[in-house]
């Protein structure tokens, strides 16, 4: 149901360097539609895809409270490379990779260089 999410920067180079370089090594996906005020990235014009944007308003981009994107891998060896790959790339931890609940599903949390909150997550077979 969901066609896209778009997160606010104040800093347009460094989200799109930060997202190219997370989505890119751990999704191989890249950019598919930019212009001078937002990028985003998806595996084409017709699946789900992420963006970051300057504000329409102008005024400076925040973090929505309580707000959050997932992003779906394939398995919890995924999930654990595309956090160490955010953390890597200036993210800020907001809970390691592991299960959670009652153990099938399995994820982990950052906040991207503005501050928005992420999430990369599987399903696996509680042990």
């Amino acid at each position: 149901m969901i066609a896209y999410v778009t997160l606010g920067t104040n800093d347009l180079p460094r989200a799109a360097r930060f997202y190219d370089e997370l989505f890119k090594a751990e999704l191989g996906i890249g950019r598919i539609l930019e212009n001078d005020t937002f990028v985003a990235w998806g595996k084409d014009m017709h699946s789900p895809s992420v963006s970051v944007i300057k504000p329409f308003d102008g005024n400076p981009a925040t973090v929505g409270n309580g707000v959050m994107v997932a992003l779906a891998v394939d398995g919890p060896a995924a999930v654990d490379s595309l956090y160490a790959k955010a953390i890597s790339l200036g993210a800020a931890d907001e809970g390691a990779p592991g299960p959670r609940g009652d153990g099938a599903f399995y994820a982990a949390y950052f906040r991207d260089p503005d501050g928005n909150k992420l999430n990369a997550f599987c399903m696996v077979s509680p042990s």
